[in-house]
């Protein structure tokens, strides 16, 4: 499977708590909920798109307990995104866990750099981390993710989570497709350029 990180991300690079002041304040973040509104219609559909792209995903586990206590009791128009979270299967690295409980959801057995790589084996299709900061940069600092999926919004946040990983190390992308949105954001996709 092809291995997508999907991450909504400021002009300097943040993804931490995108979507409610409460999601993620740790380090002492106080721009919780800064990403909402750059959203519109394109954007949306493309939160859709990405989903039902989809054969699987993958979590770290506080983005997964988020979604887990969110997505399966979510009705109405929300359910486009939802049906997509809720059905398909879901993977999760943690530590801590000792359980999956969202319907189609699996803790992924030991190492993770070879947990991941053995996810990658299973078939066609793809694989989307969604979120998760620490998870995606450890994944990109192994080599493991195939593509980037981001919606840049134009907003310098000055600090927070970051998924570049500082290794020094130079990695190289193609540019898939690029769209501007109504409100100023950028939707772009790389894939990683192998040598």
């Amino acid at each position: 499977m092809k291995l997508v990180v999907v991450e909504w991300m400021s002009l300097d690079g943040v993804v931490q708590a995108p979507g409610a002041p409460d999601e993620d304040r740790s380090g002492g973040f106080t721009h919780g909920g800064w990403h909402l509104r750059w959203f519109d219609d394109t954007s949306r559909q493309w939160v859709v798109d990405n989903l039902n792209l989809a054969s699987a995903f993958l979590f770290g586990r506080v983005t997964y307990q988020n979604f887990a206590a969110h997505w399966p009791h979510v009705t109405g128009p929300e359910r486009v995104v939802a049906d997509p979270l809720n059905s398909k299967p879901k993977y999760v690295v943690s530590s801590t866990l000792s359980s999956a409980d969202w319907a189609h959801s699996a803790l992924l057995p030991g190492d993770l750099v070879p947990a991941v790589g053995a996810l990658k084996e299973l078939g066609d299709g793809e694989v989307h981390l969604i979120g998760s900061a620490r998870l995606a940069a450890t994944l990109l600092a192994h080599d493991l993710v195939d593509e980037l999926r981001l919606m840049v919004d134009p907003v310098r946040l000055g600090g927070g989570k970051r998924i570049w990983p500082e290794d020094g190390l130079l990695r190289s992308f193609s540019l898939v497709s690029s769209q501007a949105t109504s409100t100023g954001a950028l939707l772009v996709t790389y894939a990683k350029v192998t040598d």
